[in-house]
């Protein structure tokens, strides 16, 4: 195994050195703290990984994105969002059987404890949709009790039931914000399909969704599934160590997600495409 020195105060160490997915070199300081006393000053994590993962490996420099080893150019060529998130959580892409039972399963955790929608009575008509998304996911829990249990179906579960349902809390804390009634989700439309269904539709009449649209927030749904261990991405990492629920967890990604420097620059994109359009 490779090793790297590091002299310190006349005492000289070693540590293992290995590579990642894409050849990439990394020095494992794991024992850094108990064989030196010393510790690394990294503000940022800008040159820390702080996990093994093969997840995802992103060079935005190069303009590469890859999930599971496939490039994002296959994948959004060839397969929908549900079908990448099946990859990115159980390893490999589904076969057909698979892939119907996944967005069966996705399609009916997708609706809300009618509940949890009462909730958003309490909320003022000002507030952020990201603010009520984040309230409303971290709700979740108080709903779903066996969020802690280590049983993998009951894992499988809840990994669904956020799926599933991000995007109805999501298209209904958008309706919250303009003062529009909610629009349930329909078992005929597909997941992109069904946000935007979620979102534009009205009772007073029936929204046929644009297949170019469909097909491009299915792409964008794609495109931003993971982008390795970012700002939101190592909040969620960093509550969940605690043992904390999953449905606090990502909340508080979402609200790390909210910020300006991170997921809200795209808020800035669309307002200033808004100002552009006017």
């Amino acid at each position: 195994m490779a090793t790297a020195k590091l002299s310190l105060e006349g005492i000289e160490y070693e540590f293992p050195v290995f590579r990642g997915t894409e050849n990439e070199l990394a020095i494992d300081t794991t024992k850094l703290r108990s064989r030196t006393k010393a510790i690394t000053f990294d503000p940022g994590y800008g040159n820390t990984g702080s996990c093994k993962s093969a997840i995802t490996y992103i060079d935005g420099e190069k303009g590469i994105l890859r999930y599971r080893g496939y490039p994002i150019e296959e994948l959004v060529k060839k397969c929908t969002f549900p079908d990448v998130a099946y990859l990115m959580v159980k390893g490999e892409l589904p076969d057909e059987a698979q892939s119907a039972s996944w967005r069966h399963g996705l399609m009916t955790e997708g609706f809300v404890h009618e509940s949890l929608l009462k909730f958003f009575d309490h909320i003022p008509p000002t507030a952020h949709p990201m603010n009520i998304l984040g309230s409303m996911i971290s709700s979740m829990s108080s709903f779903y009790p066996d969020t802690t249990s280590d049983d993998p179906e009951c894992i499988d579960l809840n990994i669904k039931r956020l799926i599933g349902q991000v995007k109805t809390l999501a298209a209904f804390s958008y309706k919250k914000s303009v003062g529009q009634p909610i629009v349930y989700p329909r078992h005929d439309h597909s997941y992109a399909s069904n946000y935007l269904r979620m979102m534009f539709a009205t009772p007073a009449a029936e929204y046929e969704v644009p297949k170019v649209l469909e097909d491009a927030l299915d792409m964008l749904l794609i495109l931003h599934a993971d982008h390795e261990q970012n700002c939101s991405t190592s909040t969620v990492r960093m509550v969940g160590s605690s043992r904390a629920n999953i449905y606090a967890s990502i909340s508080a990604g979402i609200n790390a997600l909210w910020g300006p420097l991170h997921g809200g620059a795209n808020q800035a994109v669309l307002d200033m495409l808004q100002r552009i359009h006017d």
